[in-house]
Protein backbone atom coordinates (compact mmCIF):
# COMPACT_ATOMS: atom_id res chain seq x y z
CA UNK A 1 0.00 0.00 0.00
CA UNK A 2 1.31 3.10 -0.72
CA UNK A 3 1.81 5.95 1.45
CA UNK A 4 0.87 9.78 1.56
CA UNK A 5 4.12 10.54 0.77
CA UNK A 6 4.80 8.53 -2.26
CA UNK A 7 1.36 8.54 -3.49
CA UNK A 8 0.79 9.63 -6.71
CA UNK A 9 -0.52 13.04 -7.19
CA UNK A 10 -3.52 13.58 -9.03
CA UNK A 11 -1.91 16.10 -11.39
CA UNK A 12 0.72 13.60 -12.14
CA UNK A 13 -1.82 10.82 -13.09
CA UNK A 14 -4.13 13.57 -15.16
CA UNK A 15 -0.97 14.66 -17.14
CA UNK A 16 -0.22 10.66 -17.73
CA UNK A 17 -3.57 10.36 -19.05
CA UNK A 18 -3.49 13.84 -21.53
CA UNK A 19 -0.86 12.52 -22.89
CA UNK A 20 -1.79 9.14 -23.74
CA UNK A 21 -4.59 10.97 -25.89
CA UNK A 22 -2.63 13.23 -27.10
CA UNK A 23 -0.07 10.42 -28.52
CA UNK A 24 -2.90 9.00 -29.63
CA UNK A 25 -4.10 11.58 -31.52
CA UNK A 26 -1.06 12.45 -32.91
CA UNK A 27 -0.97 9.36 -34.61
CA UNK A 28 -3.66 9.61 -36.16
CA UNK A 29 -2.85 13.02 -37.11
CA UNK A 30 0.40 11.97 -38.73
CA UNK A 31 -0.50 8.57 -40.53
CA UNK A 32 -4.19 9.66 -41.37
CA UNK A 33 -4.99 13.38 -41.84
CA UNK A 34 -1.86 14.55 -42.95
CA UNK A 35 -1.29 13.84 -46.69
CA UNK A 36 1.59 11.70 -47.96
CA UNK A 37 4.29 14.17 -49.52
CA UNK A 38 4.96 14.00 -53.26
CA UNK A 39 8.79 13.59 -53.11
CA UNK A 40 9.44 11.63 -50.32
CA UNK A 41 6.60 9.37 -49.91
CA UNK A 42 6.20 8.02 -46.55
CA UNK A 43 9.25 8.36 -45.26
CA UNK A 44 8.43 12.40 -45.12
CA UNK A 45 6.68 11.19 -42.37
CA UNK A 46 9.39 10.84 -39.95
CA UNK A 47 9.47 14.77 -40.17
CA UNK A 48 6.59 14.63 -37.21
CA UNK A 49 8.74 12.50 -35.02
CA UNK A 50 12.47 14.04 -35.55
CA UNK A 51 11.09 17.81 -35.21
CA UNK A 52 9.06 17.14 -32.36
CA UNK A 53 11.82 15.18 -30.33
CA UNK A 54 14.67 18.02 -31.31
CA UNK A 55 11.64 20.23 -29.52
CA UNK A 56 11.69 17.71 -26.06
CA UNK A 57 15.73 17.49 -26.29
CA UNK A 58 15.71 21.18 -26.32
CA UNK A 59 13.69 21.12 -23.06
CA UNK A 60 14.98 18.40 -21.26
CA UNK A 61 18.42 19.57 -21.79
CA UNK A 62 17.36 23.29 -20.58
CA UNK A 63 16.03 22.05 -17.46
CA UNK A 64 19.42 20.56 -16.70
CA UNK A 65 21.23 23.62 -17.03
CA UNK A 66 19.15 25.53 -15.33
CA UNK A 67 18.05 22.97 -12.36
CA UNK A 68 21.98 22.71 -12.08
CA UNK A 69 22.36 26.05 -11.45
CA UNK A 70 19.90 26.19 -9.18
CA UNK A 71 21.96 23.66 -7.49
CA UNK A 72 25.02 25.35 -7.61
CA UNK A 73 23.67 28.47 -5.82
CA UNK A 74 21.33 26.25 -3.34
CA UNK A 75 22.70 22.84 -2.62
CA UNK A 76 19.50 20.98 -2.53
CA UNK A 77 18.26 17.54 -3.20
CA UNK A 78 15.27 18.84 -5.15
CA UNK A 79 17.21 20.65 -7.53
CA UNK A 80 19.92 18.13 -8.59
CA UNK A 81 17.04 15.42 -8.94
CA UNK A 82 15.71 17.52 -11.15
CA UNK A 83 18.98 17.93 -13.29
CA UNK A 84 19.11 14.80 -13.34
CA UNK A 85 16.10 14.19 -14.99
CA UNK A 86 16.18 16.76 -17.41
CA UNK A 87 19.31 15.46 -18.22
CA UNK A 88 18.16 11.69 -19.02
CA UNK A 89 15.07 12.25 -20.19
CA UNK A 90 16.70 15.14 -22.64
CA UNK A 91 19.40 12.80 -23.90
CA UNK A 92 16.77 10.00 -25.05
CA UNK A 93 15.13 12.67 -27.47
CA UNK A 94 18.53 13.50 -28.27
CA UNK A 95 19.26 10.12 -28.91
CA UNK A 96 15.46 9.80 -31.14
CA UNK A 97 16.84 13.17 -33.05
CA UNK A 98 19.98 11.17 -34.33
CA UNK A 99 18.42 8.01 -35.08
CA UNK A 100 15.23 9.93 -37.24
CA UNK A 101 17.67 12.47 -38.59
CA UNK A 102 19.63 9.78 -40.81
CA UNK A 103 16.81 8.07 -41.66
CA UNK A 104 15.23 11.26 -43.39
CA UNK A 105 18.58 12.24 -44.94
CA UNK A 106 19.12 9.18 -46.76
CA UNK A 107 16.16 10.00 -48.57
CA UNK A 108 16.38 13.89 -48.63
CA UNK A 109 20.14 14.13 -49.08
CA UNK A 110 21.23 10.62 -50.45
CA UNK A 111 22.98 10.32 -47.77
CA UNK A 112 23.14 9.26 -44.13
CA UNK A 113 25.22 11.67 -42.31
CA UNK A 114 27.07 15.04 -43.17
CA UNK A 115 28.74 17.12 -40.98
CA UNK A 116 26.33 20.13 -41.15
CA UNK A 117 26.39 22.59 -38.66
CA UNK A 118 22.98 21.57 -36.80
CA UNK A 119 24.23 17.94 -37.00
CA UNK A 120 27.45 18.80 -35.39
CA UNK A 121 26.30 20.88 -32.55
CA UNK A 122 23.54 18.55 -31.78
CA UNK A 123 26.07 15.81 -31.47
CA UNK A 124 28.03 17.73 -29.41
CA UNK A 125 25.35 18.68 -26.56
CA UNK A 126 24.14 15.00 -26.41
CA UNK A 127 28.32 14.08 -25.98
CA UNK A 128 28.27 17.31 -23.15
CA UNK A 129 24.76 15.40 -21.27
CA UNK A 130 25.89 11.89 -22.11
CA UNK A 131 29.00 12.81 -20.09
CA UNK A 132 26.45 14.25 -17.52
CA UNK A 133 24.82 10.89 -17.09
CA UNK A 134 28.02 8.57 -17.34
CA UNK A 135 28.98 11.28 -14.23
CA UNK A 136 26.49 10.86 -12.47
CA UNK A 137 25.87 7.24 -12.75
CA UNK A 138 28.90 6.08 -11.17
CA UNK A 139 28.19 4.95 -7.64
CA UNK A 140 26.73 7.21 -4.97
CA UNK A 141 28.28 11.08 -6.65
CA UNK A 142 29.45 12.88 -3.84
CA UNK A 143 29.59 16.65 -3.63
CA UNK A 144 32.38 16.64 -5.75
CA UNK A 145 31.31 15.22 -8.63
CA UNK A 146 27.86 16.97 -8.33
CA UNK A 147 29.23 20.61 -8.43
CA UNK A 148 31.22 19.37 -11.56
CA UNK A 149 28.54 17.68 -13.44
CA UNK A 150 25.99 20.97 -12.32
CA UNK A 151 28.89 22.83 -14.29
CA UNK A 152 28.64 20.46 -17.49
CA UNK A 153 25.23 21.11 -17.71
CA UNK A 154 25.58 24.97 -17.39
CA UNK A 155 28.24 24.39 -20.55
CA UNK A 156 26.03 22.47 -22.51
CA UNK A 157 22.84 24.45 -22.05
CA UNK A 158 25.32 27.36 -24.26
CA UNK A 159 25.14 25.09 -26.91
CA UNK A 160 21.58 24.99 -27.16
CA UNK A 161 21.01 28.24 -28.68
CA UNK A 162 24.23 27.49 -31.34
CA UNK A 163 22.14 24.38 -32.73
CA UNK A 164 18.74 26.34 -33.08
CA UNK A 165 20.36 29.21 -34.87
CA UNK A 166 23.43 27.47 -36.60
CA UNK A 167 21.20 26.65 -40.01
CA UNK A 168 20.90 30.58 -40.72
CA UNK A 169 24.73 31.54 -39.05
CA UNK A 170 26.63 29.20 -40.69
CA UNK A 171 24.07 28.28 -43.98
CA UNK A 172 24.60 24.32 -44.06
CA UNK A 173 22.40 21.86 -45.67
CA UNK A 174 20.01 21.34 -43.28
CA UNK A 175 16.39 23.02 -43.76
CA UNK A 176 14.82 25.71 -41.58
CA UNK A 177 11.41 23.92 -40.92
CA UNK A 178 9.44 26.62 -39.03
CA UNK A 179 9.65 30.08 -40.81
CA UNK A 180 7.33 33.25 -40.37
CA UNK A 181 5.64 31.67 -43.88
CA UNK A 182 4.64 28.25 -42.27
CA UNK A 183 8.18 26.73 -44.02
CA UNK A 184 6.13 26.08 -47.54
CA UNK A 185 3.95 23.33 -45.72
CA UNK A 186 0.63 22.47 -46.62
CA UNK A 187 -1.72 23.20 -43.72
CA UNK A 188 -2.54 20.02 -42.75
CA UNK A 189 0.91 19.18 -42.74
CA UNK A 190 1.53 22.19 -40.60
CA UNK A 191 -1.44 21.55 -38.41
CA UNK A 192 0.08 17.97 -37.80
CA UNK A 193 4.00 19.38 -36.86
CA UNK A 194 2.48 21.58 -34.42
CA UNK A 195 0.13 18.94 -32.81
CA UNK A 196 2.96 16.45 -32.66
CA UNK A 197 5.01 19.59 -30.79
CA UNK A 198 2.32 19.64 -28.27
CA UNK A 199 2.00 16.27 -27.50
CA UNK A 200 5.65 16.15 -27.28
CA UNK A 201 6.00 18.47 -24.83
CA UNK A 202 3.06 16.91 -22.43
CA UNK A 203 5.25 13.93 -22.85
CA UNK A 204 8.26 15.32 -22.07
CA UNK A 205 6.86 17.23 -19.14
CA UNK A 206 5.61 13.99 -17.39
CA UNK A 207 8.69 11.99 -17.97
CA UNK A 208 10.95 14.45 -16.38
CA UNK A 209 8.65 14.60 -13.54
CA UNK A 210 7.97 10.91 -13.65
CA UNK A 211 12.00 10.90 -13.25
CA UNK A 212 12.60 13.03 -10.84
CA UNK A 213 9.87 11.68 -8.49
CA UNK A 214 11.64 8.51 -8.93
CA UNK A 215 15.04 10.23 -8.44
CA UNK A 216 13.63 11.85 -4.98
CA UNK A 217 12.69 8.69 -4.00
CA UNK A 218 16.44 7.18 -4.69
CA UNK A 219 17.77 10.66 -2.79
CA UNK A 220 15.41 9.32 0.49
CA UNK A 221 16.54 5.87 0.77
CA UNK A 222 19.88 6.79 0.56
CA UNK A 223 19.72 9.09 2.98
CA UNK A 224 17.59 6.62 5.72
CA UNK A 225 20.38 4.30 4.69
CA UNK A 226 22.82 6.68 5.98
CA UNK A 227 20.92 7.06 8.90
CA UNK A 228 20.56 3.61 9.57
CA UNK A 229 23.84 2.92 9.37
CA UNK A 230 25.00 5.67 11.61
CA UNK A 231 22.34 4.31 14.54
CA UNK A 232 24.42 0.91 13.96
CA UNK A 233 27.81 2.30 14.33
CA UNK A 234 26.78 3.78 17.57
CA UNK A 235 24.71 0.88 19.06
CA UNK A 236 27.66 -0.75 18.42
CA UNK A 237 29.79 1.35 20.41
Amino acid sequence: MSTPATRPSPIWLGLGALTAALLLADLYMIFIYAPVELRMGIVQKIFYFHVPSAYAMYVGFAICGIASAGYLVRRTERWDAVAVAGAEIGLLFCLIVLITGPLWARKAWGVWWTWDPRLTTTMLAGMIFAAYVVLRSFGDAGEAERRFASALAIVGLFVLPIIHYSVQRWRGTHPTVITSQGGGLAPEMLQTLLFSIGAFTALVAWLIWTRTRHERTRQELARLEVEAAEVGLLEDT
